[in-house]
């Protein structure tokens, strides 16, 4: 399980980084664009640097990238770590996902010193948050978690008696 896990935390940081690349090359490429196209009545492409963590809280550029990287790193440390003791596809997608997620948005910091957000669900003029694919990967991966609690969370079970199933 360790290896699809890892196999899909490196889809999703590709994926991630591939599709923050083409954002920001197509608004650089178009600044008549202004940051924003219009897709549909509720759904816009736009250019975000975002230097806080989720939903830009914490949008402070004295707070620093290297905090909320290490932070990252941590975390993702510590997901691998409980990777390698699942014997759960659902758990090792779930981790896969929030691993991948969590590795792209540090890349960003590392490489713009802020996470590049594009995409802008709204309901009429209610522009709640932008966010990116990797936010998306961690929505995905967190819910992939709560449906293995919900369906009982066998693979868990087996981690914590240290038995596989």
């Amino acid at each position: 399980m360790f290896v699809r896990g890892v196999v899909i935390a490196i889809l999703v940081a590709i994926a991630d980084q591939l599709a923050k690349w083409g954002i920001v090359d197509y608004f650089t490429a178009h600044p008549d664009a202004a940051r924003h196209v219009i897709v549909t009545g509720f759904f816009n492409l736009v250019l975000t640097l975002n230097r806080g963590i989720s939903f830009g809280m914490f949008n402070d550029p004295r707070t620093g990238e290297i905090v909320f990287v290490a932070v990252a790193l941590a975390i993702v440390v510590g997901l691998l770590i409980w990777l390698r003791r699942v014997n759960n596809w659902l758990v090792a997608a779930a981790i896969g996902f929030i691993v991948g997620g969590a590795a792209g948005n540090a890349l960003d910091r590392v490489a713009r010193g802020a996470v590049v957000d594009f995409l802008d669900f709204h309901l009429g003029q209610w522009h709640p948050f932008a966010f990116n694919l990797a936010d998306a990967a961690i929505s995905v991966g967190v819910a992939l978690l709560i449906l293995d609690g919900l369906l009982g969370g066998r693979g868990r079970a087996a981690v914590i008696e240290g038995r596989r199933e």
